[in-house]
């Protein structure tokens, strides 16, 4: 067996995204496997160097890992021949310089989403990319989910018959700092440093959209802050700027309607803290983080409205689960695996930099949408280049 070490800058990793999901749940979970068995003798064996601008707090986490390499500096982390990837989980005001500085530095990169703060900034890095040559994909970890996995196998498998609608619920009160600590760093509530949920959410509703039931075409959004007022991780209070809370109406190619609300101030009362409900001709289902639930067109209960007599019957029982069937790992995790058998063999990748860009402009959009009240057409990026 030979090991093909493949030198990978991580840009961002003491944020809690980069260091919990993309190092120790992605990248270290191979290495403490034996590294990537491609099937054709050779082994990928990821080699992480650490990047960011807290030289202790990089430090510590290098000792903690058992890692020798990490830098304060992006330039040498760039010069480096050792590395042939650069990967970026930066707050997204940051994000559009390093990867461009990554790719005129001939790296193949691999960002957290949204990978820019606009669409003429996304647009830039797939164009930077593409005319570079280099690999290039963005994060779509929602798609690796188990229960969105058995959903699509669902739709592969022609259970819904014709679908008609999506309704999405997405969301969890996050604490606003005062009397109980926030779980969100505080520039998520401050449109200045590229915060709020519209552009945070919209791109991963994107790509779910797009890969399950079909590109968006036109989206209708209301977008507000529900709480104005924060406290940052110092406790000092500032105005939360940024959008809380996005509620979108996105019809598909084909006449599918989707609807899909995104709070962080909203109390979850459902079983997971993500659900999508699709509903179709010959069958509906109910999906989450890990479950999955369907009830089809054959079992379907006959309901009769009447408000004057306590409901009798469990709705919840009406719904059969859809067993595993097979192994689902971390969804970081599988991503990053097919990346680097991409990067490595030049496998077949389709979640590219233009992907990416796909949903900067949704948010985009959907925050005009808001602000003029209108329903927007969604053209197709190729129509734009």
């Amino acid at each position: 067996m030979t090991r093909r070490t493949v030198g990978v800058a991580m840009n961002g990793v003491t944020g809690r995204m980069g260091y919990r999901q993309h190092l120790v749940r992605s990248l270290l979970a191979i290495r403490e496997q034996g590294g990537l068995d491609l099937g054709d003798g050779q082994v990928v064996w990821p080699e992480p160097l650490l990047v960011g601008r807290n030289e202790a707090k990089l430090r510590a986490m290098a000792e903690r890992h058992g890692l020798s390499r990490w830098t304060t500096s992006l330039d040498d982390a760039l010069a480096d021949p050792d590395v042939e990837v650069y990967f970026d989980a930066q707050v997204t005001s940051a994000r559009q310089s390093a990867v461009r500085r990554a790719i005129a530095a001939g790296k193949h990169v691999y960002c957290e989403k949204p990978t820019a703060v606009d669409l003429n900034g996304a647009l830039e890095l797939a164009r930077l990319a593409r005319a570079a040559g280099v690999k290039n994909g963005v994060v779509q970890d929602k798609l690796f989910l188990p229960g969105l996995r058995k959903l699509k196998r669902l739709v592969d498998g022609g259970f819904f018959g014709r679908i008609l609608s999506v309704r999405g619920e997405f969301g969890y009160w996050v604490f606003e700092g005062d009397w109980q600590e926030a779980q969100r760093p505080s520039w998520n509530y401050r449109a200045e440093d590229g915060g709020g949920i519209t552009m945070d959410m919209f791109p991963h509703w994107e790509y779910v959209l797009h890969e399950l039931f079909g590109p968006v075409r036109s989206v209708q959004a209301l977008v507000t802050t529900h709480l104005p007022v924060r406290w940052d991780e110092r406790g000092r209070q500032y105005a939360a700027t940024a959008d809380d809370a996005a509620y979108g109406t996105f019809e598909l190619e084909g006449g599918i309607v989707a609807q899909i609300n995104s709070s962080w101030s909203v109390r979850v009362d459902r079983d997971e803290l993500v659900e999508f409900q699709v509903d179709g001709t010959h069958g509906s289902a109910v999906a989450g983080l890990r479950q999955c639930r369907v009830q089809h067109r054959s079992t379907t209960p006959k309901p009769v409205w009447n408000p004057d007599l306590p409901a009798t019957e469990s709705f919840r029982d009406q719904w059969s689960v859809v067993p595993d069937n097979a192994g689902f790992d971390n969804g970081f995790r599988a991503q990053w695996e097919l990346f680097l058998r991409h990067v490595v063999l030049d496998e077949p990748w389709s979640w590219d930099l233009l992907a990416g860009a796909r949903g900067v402009q949704l948010a985009q959009l959907g925050l005009e949408s808001s602000a003029t009240g209108r329903r927007l057409n969604v053209p197709a990026l190729e129509e734009i280049r």
